[in-house]
């Protein structure tokens, strides 16, 4: 699990996707501090496990499904990524629960700025648009960030200047793509919703899964 918090921005070293074999190697400075093989790192919000690593390199395998829903196909040598490790059990949670595990993409339509920060508007699909909620959070390349506003084709978020600083959202342009991680929250609401709304599931209601711990 990840807070959504960036931690660094590491460079992509090189990329290797091909019908048998897909791997990224990234460049780091300090992340891999205290990390071993088979650690979680999130790269633009995608939960990936570390295969191998050394003092400032790791790399990690990815997946067929992975690479259908973000936007890590993309990615070459020496593009900027978004780089956070798993929560400690005992750190402290300033973000929101992020999963590392991509719903989908949205599109970058506008990017205005105001005063000291700056808007981003994202286009994203009817799906992930079901489960966005002003002043709810969303993860956006792996950055936890609130909803600001909320219309029927997408959403604007705003970047303040340290977020900016800290990750690559700002140098983002108008028609790229960037990884949507929907609140995990919402999404057991929708499905316990469609539990009590389904009459074929004879007697299953929220007060029978509350009893029994959901």
């Amino acid at each position: 699990m990840f807070t959504g918090i960036i931690e660094e921005i590491g460079q992509v070293h090189r990329t290797v996707f091909s019908e048998n074999l897909s791997k990224i190697s990234i460049y780091v400075r300090d992340i891999l501090e205290n990390t071993k093989t088979g650690d979680s790192i999130a790269v633009n919000g995608v939960c990936l496990t570390v295969t191998s690593l050394d003092k400032n390199e790791f790399t990690a395998d990815v997946m067929p499904e992975t690479l259908r829903r973000s936007n890590l196909y993309k990615l070459k040598g020496g593009d900027l990524v978004n780089l956070e490790r798993a929560v400690a059990v005992n750190g402290r949670i300033d973000g929101h629960f992020v999963l590392g595990h991509i719903d989908g993409m949205g599109t970058i339509f506008n990017m205005k700025r105001e005063r000291n920060a700056v808007w981003i508007s994202i286009k994203a699909p009817a799906e992930i648009m079901a489960l966005v909620v002003e002043k709810g959070s969303i993860a956006v390349d792996g950055v936890s960030l609130t909803v600001n506003n909320v219309e029927n084709y997408g959403f604007k978020v705003s970047i303040i200047p340290h977020t900016g600083h800290q990750t690559i959202l700002l140098s983002k342009k108008i028609g790229d793509f960037v990884n949507l991680e929907n609140d995990i929250i919402g999404k057991y609401v929708k499905k316990l919703l469609y539990l009590k709304n389904d009459k074929s599931l004879n007697g299953i209601t929220l007060d029978f899964l509350h009893e029994n711990g959901f």
